[in-house]
């Protein structure tokens, strides 16, 4: 991980701030749709920072640089960040929020800035309130980003790649279905219509995808959906061939920049196109737009009066997966599976039988390629974290070609992974060990497996969240003073982003809005981190389901979780003393199901069977008694 010089950055970035006459320059990571993975183009922060983390915010003054980030990047951010920075570690005692900080900077009258199509909402109103409480003067918009303005010629192109429709095989409902009960909920509830702007809700609302993110199949568009009219904002020279005979005539194509303009019109009107006599009969209802939705279209909506802020009723729907996704997601886990179970067979004996030398990304280049061989592939759906010993410590570690470790037969090899298929998205942890693992690795190791399981083995009521559950896998490291600063689990997209809304296995609070619901589909990853020795992390894919009870209290259903990920867990690692009777015999039985699933694939390939079927064998507790 290099650290990059700022410094001449950071001084054309306070040139350009004062003459917009800004005293303090706000930098989210998010690009105008609120990704979490962007584009090159929108790397703003990385650009100016030298921070590459995915989660984080600069605040830029006269004389200080400060970056905030959370827990899954303490250790990176304070390698990558040169002395210009002051690193705000989010979550501890007594570090303020980088909302704080910014506030605090503002006293005596200092006006902060920041581009308002990089914010939400509900973001700068509260970050002005704070900013006002403190002495400053406001927040405003900056309409020219100025970091671009930094950046220059420097700065890459907008992607332009082409979309194509996703077959109704593998999304499982037509858009068509999808847009009517949408236009259902706005007339429930009296929208007079919903501004689009999250690239995944486009992508799945529409049965499109592209590629214009890395490992994300989305492209750059803005959509709107009234009670008579769709439009979709895009580029139209990304259209496949196969776009518009998709869309056919209930789709109009509009410029990606001209959503302001009808966000304009649709602010006076309440409708883009509408006349003023039809005004007076939607006056009373308001435009929705999602609480992600940028300040920017929030203004040129017309703000409060005209708006009203709402939790995505698409990304509501589209985490519900229906069955023919929840099928695809059962089939490519198992195909992706087969393809981890190929890779760490292949490279214990690259290790420990010929004894040779690979780096971090040899590996994760063979995985890919494995990978690659599989039906129905598209790509990765993100980064491959391939990483030995100390770096497995690094939570969202990322090894770069021709600067990375060489992988250490001898220590902890952590690899998370996925895949893109057109059935489905994967998203898969395994730690390895291809020699002794000391005490503390194996004790860590099955203290997480047993928080994975707990997870797995929970039953709960309906309208329980991802908040609630939370403290089944951290109880086991907790009895040990032991934690790791992460979530235990992320929603994830059919064919879409990775990490997906609204749901998830944490302690955000956004994760107690949402009870989780039969149909979703997310990860199960405890771990546990050594900085400068170790790191451990396991993770499953689950799938909510209705479970099955001897009683149904309160006459409503009980929900539990069904495993699609198909991957030993590594037995070298696990202390079969420290796990119950019950925990025994759930993991042989997970192995049998992955055995019996897999197998088939290895047809011909003896090294990989004979890995696959010393790790699945049956974990008796004498084995540990013994030794």
């Amino acid at each position: 991980m290099e650290t990059v010089n700022t410094t001449e950055r950071l001084r054309d970035l306070r040139k350009l701030m004062k003459e917009n006459n800004v005293d303090v320059y706000i930098i989210p990571s998010e690009d105008s749709h609120q990704s979490e993975y962007i584009a090159p183009c929108d790397a703003r922060r990385e650009f100016i920072s030298g921070f590459s983390g995915s989660a984080g915010t600069a605040v830029i003054t006269g004389e200080k640089a400060a970056l905030a980030t959370d827990g899954r990047y303490f250790n990176q951010a304070s390698k990558q960040l040169d002395s210009n920075w002051h690193l705000l570690k989010q979550g501890l005692e007594d570090v303020p929020t980088w909302q704080e900080w910014t506030a605090e900077q503002s006293e005596d009258q200092r006006t902060v800035g920041v581009d308002p199509t990089v914010i939400t909402a509900p973001e700068a109103r509260k970050l002005e309130e704070k900013i006002k409480k403190k002495g400053g003067t406001s927040l405003v918009g900056v309409k020219r980003n100025l970091v671009d303005l930094v950046w220059g010629d420097q700065r890459p192109a907008r992607p332009n790649e082409e979309v194509s429709v996703l077959d109704v095989k593998y999304a499982g409902k037509k858009f068509e279905e999808k847009i009517e009960d949408l236009r259902k909920e706005l007339d429930k509830k009296k929208g007079a219509g919903l501004i689009v702007s999250m690239l995944d809700e486009i992508a799945w609302l529409f049965n499109l995808r592209g590629n214009d993110i890395p490992y994300n199949p989305v492209f750059f568009s803005y959509a709107a959906i009234t009670p008579t009219r769709a439009k979709l904002y895009i580029d139209e020279s990304k259209l496949g061939a196969d776009v518009k005979p998709h869309l056919g005539d209930m789709v109009e194509i509009r410029p990606y920049d001209a959503v302001f303009e009808d966000a304009e019109a649709f602010g006076r009107y309440l409708e883009p196109g509408a006349s003023p006599e039809e005004e007076s009969k939607s006056s009373k209802q308001k435009v929705w737009i999602s609480t992600k939705a940028s300040w920017a279209l929030s203004l040129d909506l017309g703000g409060e009066e005209k708006v009203e802020e709402v939790r995505s009723p698409i990304g509501d729907a589209k985490a519900v997966k229906n069955e023919t996704e929840l099928q695809g997601m059962r089939a490519c886990h198992i195909r992706d599976g087969t393809s981890l179970i190929e890779y760490f067979a292949w490279l214990e004996e690259e290790l420990t039988v010929k004894g040779m030398k690979l780096d971090e990304v040899q590996g994760a280049d063979k995985l890919e390629e494995i990978r690659s061989k599989k039906d129905h592939f598209v790509g990765l759906s993100f980064d491959t974290i391939s990483s030995t010993g100390p770096n497995a410590a690094v939570i969202h570690y990322k090894p770069e070609r021709g600067d990375c470790s060489t992988i250490d037969p001898r220590a902890i090899y952590l690899c998370d992974s996925g895949a893109q298929y057109l059935d489905g998205t994967t998203d898969t942890t395994r730690t390895m060990h291809f020699g002794e693992p000391t005490e503390m690795e194996i004790k860590s190791y099955t203290l997480v497996l047993k928080g994975v399981i707990a997870i797995d083995r929970a039953i709960f009521p309906k309208g329980t969240s991802g908040l609630s559950l939370d403290t089944l896998a951290r109880q086991f490291l907790w009895r040990e003073g032991l934690d790791y600063r992460h979530g235990t689990g992320h929603g994830v997209g059919s064919y879409l982003n990775v990490h997906e809304g609204p749901i998830g296995i944490g302690t955000r609070i956004q994760y107690s809005e949402v009870p989780l619901s039969i149909g979703n589909v997310l990860s199960d990853e405890p771990g546990y981190y050594e900085d400068g020795n170790f790191g451990i992390r396991i993770e499953n894919m689950v799938l909510v389901q209705e479970a099955k009870t001897n009683h149904k209290f309160g006459d409503k259903p009980w929900l539990g979780f069904e495993h699609v990920t198909m991957v030993p867990m590594c037995r070298k690692l696990i202390d079969g003393k420290l796990l119950t009777p019950e925990e025994r015999e759930w993991l042989n039985a997970y192995h049998q199901v992955v055995y019996d699933k897999t197998k088939g694939f290895f047809e011909g390939d003896e090294r990989t069977l004979k890995w696959l079927e010393r790790e699945t064998r049956p974990i008796h507790v004498i084995e540990f008694a013994l030794s």
